[in-house]
């Protein structure tokens, strides 16, 4: 495939997803005209690419779609759940035939030729029906006026390098309208200087049309980077048939090619032309138009305020940043053991630049987890009303931003959560009522920052999941004796066990006894932790606990034995020194530090080291948003930058280990998890506090 039927699909896919996102705002709120417009302009952009490009199944069965809702703009069409469910088929239709534009799959040739029978069905259906407010409007007023424009359209020399052929660009404004082009060539000094791979044409264009201003704007929506457009209204008549501009006009015809319009003469006939003195234009966008012309000129030269970027290309900058950073350590350390003042300037130089070109890839590779929404929201309507359920679906927080890599790792464990939320959450209308809740269940989205982490939650007003009925399954299945003391939440933890389900029907939705330890297992790929609270008849949380990123970490370089590790500098609160002999005699494992007890774990304990114990150890008191835990190292020996390396097999079942990093002198360093020693440490605390 070449790289620009790559853009293509790429951006029609994306203008897919956003419409996707409109229409289910629209069936909440059907009388939405922003809405309406915003979902026509995209339909009308996916249309004009298409056709330039090639993909002319693709823009004749879109034009179909925008058809429909250029008449709901107009006010000649209502916004119904019918029409909705039609356009939403459609758009997953539009996916795959954008990856099959000749429609060579059977499939999607008859789902073509299904589809477009439904949507002339409903414009069939509907044409005659007027929205009430606009039935009392003389039709004068309703039609639109022709308008006519003046268009210079100047490409840019380089135009044919990405493929782009500006004669589509005429040949769509000829089907717009009466048009009149006249073409302008560059000067060329030496004709030995010719290069025929440049542009060197340019065109000046006559259109009278009962397109507006935006629309004309929208046939050059794929060039504006790469030329220079200017759209004037001339005025509100035909220049082309009325007179005295259309004798201007024909005297044009007659000028031989490459003399410019005079423009102004042609304003100053339009100007004396009684034609244009005694009528009035009558545009209900008028203003809206004059608006947006405002706002595009005050905005110019903001324009090329983002670029898109390949997410490979952005996957191997991460990469340059992490040897960066990891050579500069090497560097760091070369200055500290040869000290003289240039070496150390350059050495801190190189640090600083190192740190702001690593945060300036970290904010690149951050995306906002709206991103991946609107599918959430199409999933929550599809399996609602499958299921027979009415759901009120929330999102909060949409704008909080993580790594792209962790982002396409979250949608399935997300997508399994929500749909064990609708089959076995949210009871049905006649169980809801039963217990006198509203018949409409709600299931939140919510995603926020805290501390270094961000949380994800899904929560719902369901059934809420009785731990009884999860112990005796366990018991059941043999992973837990009758008699086993466990916290409520260890007994929800079996949920995440492979193959537990409590369902006894199969269903296409859920209860395969698969899915909740995916969910487990993807979200720890991710160096993250997943919690669920539940109140029986009141509801279910799942807390998602992820990393901003998984690249870089600004950490704590600590020595514990003769082994190197890095603690998170994000989670650190506090250093403290103690003696290490005070460690042996302290009480259920409690450690007064400022006059306040603290849960303690030594490390040279846990990692089973006996010998070369320090006489004063560093106490490092790590947090999270339940509770702090102090943990004990021999040495800290500095702020450490970690570049993240995965860890071999050897260390995967390890308990405290996130990851490694390679030091300065090519050493290794592990890098510790403190999520996971502050979870185990507040059980501990839990259940000392219930003896």
């Amino acid at each position: 495939m070449s790289d620009m039927n790559s853009i293509y699909e790429e951006e029609v896919l994306e203008l897919l997803e956003k419409l996707e996102s409109s229409l289910l705002l629209l069936e909440i709120t059907p009388n939405d005209d922003g809405l309406v417009e915003e979902i026509f302009r995209s339909m009308h952009t996916i249309k004009g690419s298409s056709g330039m490009f090639g993909y002319d199944n693709v823009a004749a069965f879109v034009h179909n779609l925008e058809s429909i809702y250029d008449q709901i703009r107009e006010g000649k069409l209502e916004t119904t759940k019918q029409l909705i469910d039609v356009t939403l088929t459609s758009l997953d239709h539009i996916k795959r035939i954008v990856k099959d534009p000749d429609l060579k799959d059977e499939n999607n040739d008859l789902s073509q030729k299904k589809l477009t029978d439904q949507i002339i069905s409903i414009m069939g259906e509907q044409a005659l029906q007027v929205k009430n407010d606009l039935i009392e409007i003389k039709d004068d007023l309703v039609e639109k006026e022709i308008l006519s424009y003046y268009i210079s359209f100047i490409p840019n020399e380089d135009i044919f390098d990405n493929g782009t052929n500006p004669l589509f660009i005429l040949d769509e404004l000829f089907e717009l309208g009466d048009c009149k082009i006249f073409p302008q060539f560059k000067n060329i000094e030496n004709i030995e200087d010719f290069d025929p791979t440049k542009c060197l044409s340019f065109w000046e264009l006559l259109i009278a049309t009962k397109s507006s201003k935006e629309e004309l704007k929208d046939v050059f929506l794929f060039v504006e980077g790469d030329s220079e457009i200017k759209i004037e209204t001339l005025c509100n008549y035909n220049i082309v048939e009325v007179e005295p501009t259309k004798s201007f006009v024909t005297q044009l015809n007659k000028i031989e090619c490459g003399n410019p319009i005079n423009i102004e003469e042609l304003k100053k006939i339009i100007s004396d032309n009684p034609v244009q003195k005694n009528k009035k234009i009558i545009r209900s966008n008028s203003v809206k138009e004059f608006n947006k012309e405002v706002e595009d000129n005050l905005t110019q030269e903001k324009r090329i305020s983002s670029i898109r970027v390949a997410s490979d290309k952005l996957d191997s900058l991460m990469n340059i940043v992490s040897e960066l950073v990891t050579t500069k350590a090497s560097l760091s350390l070369y200055a500290e053991n040869n000290p003289t003042p240039e070496l150390e300037i350059i050495s801190e130089n190189v640090e600083k630049l190192s740190r702001q070109l690593r945060d300036t890839a970290f904010g690149m590779t951050l995306i906002p987890i709206k991103n991946i929404m609107n599918r959430f929201q199409r999933l929550i309507r599809d399996v609602s009303a499958e299921l027979g359920k009415t759901i009120d679906f929330e999102i909060e927080g949409d704008e909080t931003e993580l790594d792209k890599n962790i982002i396409e790792s979250l949608t399935d464990p997300l997508m399994h959560i929500l749909r064990n939320s609708l089959d076995h959450g949210i009871e049905s209308k006649d169980e809801r009522q039963a217990v006198n809740k509203s018949p409409t269940g709600k299931i939140l989205l919510k995603a926020f920052y805290s501390g270094p982490n961000v949380h994800i939650q899904i929560k719902d007003d369901g059934k809420g999941i009785n731990p009884e009925i999860i112990k005796a399954k366990a018991v059941d299945k043999g992973l837990l004796s009758e008699d086993a003391d466990l916290s409520e939440k260890e007994i929800l933890d079996f949920i995440f066990h492979p193959g537990f389900s409590t369902v006894n029907e199969v269903t296409d939705v859920s209860g395969r006894g698969v899915g909740m330890d995916v969910v487990r297992r993807n979200i720890n790929d991710i160096r993250g932790s997943v919690e669920i609270y539940s109140v029986v008849g009141v509801g279910t949380t799942l807390t998602i606990k992820l990393p901003l990123t998984l690249s870089i970490v600004d950490g704590l370089l600590v020595k514990i034995g003769s082994s190197n590790y890095v603690v998170p500098l994000s989670v650190v609160e506090k250093c403290h020194e103690v003696s290490y002999n005070k460690l042996d005699n302290l009480f259920n494992k409690l450690l007064l530090l400022d006059g306040e007890q603290i849960p303690f774990l030594n490390l040279r304990e846990e990692f089973k080291i006996t010998d070369g114990a320090p006489k004063i150890t560093q106490i490092i008191i790590v947090n999270n948003e339940e509770r702090k835990v102090a943990i004990s190292v021999d040495n800290i020996i500095d702020e450490y930058q970690a570049v993240l390396k995965p860890i071999s097999k050897y260390y995967k079942d390890q308990e405290f280990i996130s990851g490694a990093t390679i030091l300065g002198d090519g050493t290794v360093a592990l890098v510790l998890d403190t999520n996971k020693i502050v979870s185990k440490f507040s059980e501990q605390i839990k259940k000392t506090e219930k003896v």
